[in-house]
């Protein structure tokens, strides 16, 4: 039975964040948890060590790039209407990682995912971000905290402390997508259990029109970017936005590396009819010879006057 989303798409205006519960097929659950599980061992992942990433927490970035069940991550149709919903069409993949959350680790910083941008606030959505649930998030195993409504506040402070905040956890069962707005302030939660591994996968999104915070372009190696449906090379950037940023020569990269159907440059939508009265037409070029000063047997005119 298909989501109900209007609920969420209000809620996410409302308050800044959504959970929809069961948003994801079991069996894509199951298999995203033994990549994640592959990854780590093969890429011998440890923790950062550093207070935004934490110390007991094990992350793998630029998931594109190591394999074929993570394309079906970014365009899953749930995610990507909600997604939309904040950002417009258009939106790109800023970064797609999984998150690790062991026992005893401590509590993230609270934080908005885009306040790196020098924007005042509010402000047009920039980002927006999900994060889905390949095992239960519960309070007690570092679940997501969240401040409600505060993607509405005015130039907040982040650098004041987390002392006066208040939060929530995000708790939710696996295969549910929690999925934010941006400016909404958050930070994972302490895992204060004994043996859970909170696992998720943050799948993040920004609008078309600013950087990406993974560079989708060069981080993921060409063979792999040719394996992909025409509508992720767009969601990693290989088109144009509003038909003009990103194009090369007034083409898309996606259309000139990959073959992908072609994209109508935004002046190229507005053509001249020869027979409009706005219609200038074309003085004639002229003669090349006279150009180049070419005069005939007297040799080449240096003055470029018709001799």
């Amino acid at each position: 039975m298909p989501i109900d989303l209007a609920p969420h798409h209000q809620q996410l205006a409302d308050d800044g964040y959504t959970i929809v519960e069961n948003a994801i097929e079991p069996e894509l659950i199951d298999a995203l948890v033994e990549d994640v599980e592959r990854l780590e061992a093969e890429l011998d992942s440890r923790p950062a060590d550093n207070r935004f990433e934490g110390n007991r927490t094990t992350r793998t970035y630029n998931l594109l790039a190591y394999g074929e069940i993570w394309q079906k991550v970014p365009p899953h149709p749930v995610v990507l209407e909600l997604i939309e919903g904040v950002l417009g069409p258009e939106c790109l993949v800023s970064s797609l990682a999984s998150i690790s959350l062991g026992p005893g680790e401590t509590a993230q910083v609270i934080h908005a995912d885009d306040q790196v941008q020098p924007l005042v606030k509010p402000h047009v959505a920039t980002v927006c971000n999900s994060m889905w649930a390949l095992t239960d998030f519960t309070e007690a195993n570092g679940a997501t905290r969240l401040v409600p409504g505060s993607h509405l506040w005015d130039n907040p402070d982040y650098f004041a402390g987390d002392a006066n905040v208040d939060t929530i956890p995000a708790e939710m069962a696996k295969g549910s997508v929690l999925v934010w707005h941006g400016s909404t302030w958050h930070g994972g939660g302490a895992n204060v259990t004994a043996d859970e591994v909170r696992i998720g996968i943050a799948m993040n999104y920004c609008a078309g029109f600013i950087r990406q915070q993974e560079n989708q372009q060069l981080g993921i190696p060409t063979e792999v970017m040719a394996t992909f449906s025409p509508e992720l090379r767009q969601l990693c950037g290989l088109g144009m936005y509003r038909g003009l940023t990103g194009n090369i020569e007034k083409k898309s990269p996606a259309e000139l590396l990959y073959g992908d159907p072609a994209e109508v440059q935004l002046w190229d939508t507005e053509p001249i009819d020869p027979g409009h009265e706005d219609y200038a037409p074309r003085a004639r070029q002229p003669d090349a010879s006279v150009d180049a000063g070419n005069t005939g047997n007297n040799g080449p005119n240096p003055t470029g006057a018709i001799a």
